[in-house]
């Protein structure tokens, strides 16, 4: 008699190590836990300081890679999908725990080969109160920024499924799947921005590639959420949201968020010295102009390769800025004037 074959699709989850990781085997075991697919897990250890990848590199499926020293998120996912072995791939974090079936919705709602969709994002939930959303994909500004799109709202705010799948502007890192063929076609995640933001330009360049990003809402994974858990979380955030914008947007789209962008710099300068990181805020200007070669070459890639034109992806921007996190609110008025510049300025573009 033939012997039956598994037809389920296989996944590889990139899982990155770094720190302490109090919930990392409680991660990865979920993972292989997976239901509807075939799931196996590169663990990268970009400097775990537990015992967890120790313990969790005798685990069947669990595949470790030691870099010898912390790549950042970019490098250290891009080195896990390298040692990929699945038709699919998927990016967990360490702190964030998949339900059993949360691969297999987003592998679903990936498509057939050839499908529009490139990315699927899971309704990212907080780990200590799993009815509250961490994040239902990420909404983006025109200058760069992002945040975790109904952060601190109930979940069932985002319960889609009677409706179809959601296009979202951006992927959460936390918990995104994608085509193992298409994120090479992609190039990765844009490795010097180290870490944050990458997620967002990796979903701007599928955008533009003609793909879709899409929430998967039925795709349920915890996350041990940790808004300032890097202490160089600003400096990164706010250099890789300029390097973005400086390689992503076509010239028109600059020109069009040219006088913003240096008033919100200028903003966010007045911000950081009244918040005591000054210094770090003008250590980004610093590196984006020693590393002004590295900028126009990336620049020149990402514009070579985009098929969509940038009205597309003006309509994915955002006009208004609602980051859910105390201290990040930003006041009414200004609210109102980005809107109102935006709504105005795309119609140009």
């Amino acid at each position: 008699m033939p012997v039956p074959t598994d037809s389920r699709p296989t996944v590889t989850a990139v899982i990155l190590a770094w720190g302490d990781e109090p919930v990392l085997e409680e991660s990865v075991r979920a993972v292989l836990a997976s239901e509807d697919v075939r799931p196996d897990v590169v663990l990268v250890d970009n400097g775990c300081t537990s015992d967890a990848v120790e313990v969790l590199a005798s685990v069947a499926g669990v595949t470790v890679v030691r870099p010898g020293r912390n790549l950042g998120f970019a490098a250290g996912c891009n080195l896990g999908a390298d040692r990929a072995t699945g038709e699919f791939l998927a990016f967990v974090n360490g702190d964030a725990v998949v339900r059993s079936d949360a691969l297999g919705a987003l592998v679903a709602g990936l498509g057939e080969p050839g499908s529009e969709v490139g990315l699927t994002t899971a309704s990212l939930r907080l780990y200590d109160d799993p009815e509250t959303l961490n994040s239902a994909g990420n909404p983006v500004h025109y200058l760069g920024l992002s945040w975790a799109g109904g952060l601190g709202l109930a979940a069932t705010a985002y319960e889609h499924g009677r409706s179809g799948h959601e296009d979202v502007t951006s992927t959460t890192g936390a918990a995104t799947a994608v085509r193992a063929d298409r994120f090479a076609a992609l190039g990765g995640f844009c490795e010097p921005m180290f870490a944050y933001c990458e997620d967002t330009d990796l979903s701007l360049r599928c955008w533009q590639r003609g793909w879709r990003v899409v929430l998967v809402p039925e795709a349920i994974v915890l996350h041990r959420y940790e808004f300032s858990r890097n202490p160089q979380k600003l400096y990164l955030l706010e250099r890789n949201r300029l390097l973005m914008v400086l390689t992503v947007y076509s010239g028109r789209l600059l020109a069009a968020v040219l006088v913003p962008l240096v008033a919100m710099e200028l903003a966010m300068l007045a911000m950081a010295v009244k918040g005591g990181w000054a210094g770090r805020k003008v250590a980004g200007w610093w590196w984006l102009l020693r590393h002004a070669g590295l900028v126009r070459r990336r620049r020149r890639e990402v514009q070579a390769a985009r098929v969509v034109p940038d009205t597309r992806l003006a309509e994915l921007l955002s006009g208004d800025v609602t980051p859910g996190v105390d201290g990040l609110s930003v006041p009414t008025m200004l609210r109102r004037v980005s809107v109102a510049y935006w709504s105005l300025a795309r119609r140009a573009i």
